[in-house]
């Protein structure tokens, strides 16, 4: 998987032309004060109420989201709506004053068994409040695939678009899982995880920072 995550108006133009698989380049330190980020809402039959946590590293370089009920799957007795769950996030981000961030990096985790001849999806869309632009990204799994899964998207520090600073904007994520039989033999299950009872797996969002104009002495 490779691909990038902006911050801004700009976000949907520069998914597509800076895409890079070279990772992040360093950025300056971010703030000395821990930033805020709370779920304002959540909606989706992948997180149902009570089962998404949002945590922020010690060092501000990133924060995790940590899903424990996030499934989708197809065989003998699971549901008809059970090939296809997604969760859709609206995140409340509060930056401490003189400094602005990206997102740079963000890294999906999960588990996958896939029968032979059955096909998996996991897509990512962004966007940021005020924003009407959306980016988005789609890595697909074929069977046979039994094991940890894990997909990046990333891009080089100089591309990318930083958030208006002095201002908290919303940042929206909708993630969506899906299985489908395909070829795969009758009576047999195929799914895909993005979940963790142990919050041992989990979405990581790698921020980058840089002082607003006005903070640079």
């Amino acid at each position: 998987m490779s691909g990038v995550l902006l911050a801004g108006g700009a976000a949907a133009a520069l998914f597509a032309s800076a895409l890079s698989t070279q990772g992040v380049s360093s950025a300056p330190d971010g703030p000395p004060e821990k930033i805020q980020i709370s779920v304002k809402t959540v909606n989706g039959s992948g997180c149902p109420k009570g089962t998404t946590a949002v945590a922020v590293a010690a060092d501000n370089s990133a924060f995790t989201v940590t899903y424990s009920d996030y499934l989708a799957q197809v065989g003998p007795g699971a549901d008809p709506t059970d090939i296809r769950k997604n969760c859709q996030l609206s995140l409340g981000v509060h930056v401490p004053q003189g400094f602005t961030y990206a997102i740079a990096q963000v890294d999906y985790r999960g588990y996958g068994y896939l029968e032979k001849g059955a096909k998996g999806t996991e897509k990512a869309s962004y966007y940021f409040q005020g924003s009407s632009d959306t980016a988005s990204r789609t890595h697909d799994f074929s069977g046979p695939y039994n094991d940890n899964w894990q997909t990046t998207d990333s891009t080089d520090y100089s591309a990318l678009v930083w958030a208006p600073c002095g201002q908290d904007r919303n940042f929206n994520v909708n993630t969506e899982l899906r299985v489908g039989a395909g070829t795969s033999p009758a009576g047999t299950t195929s799914f895909m995880a993005m979940d963790s009872t142990d919050g041992g797996v989990n979405t990581v969002y790698h921020l980058a920072w840089k002082e607003c104009p006005s903070a640079v002495r």
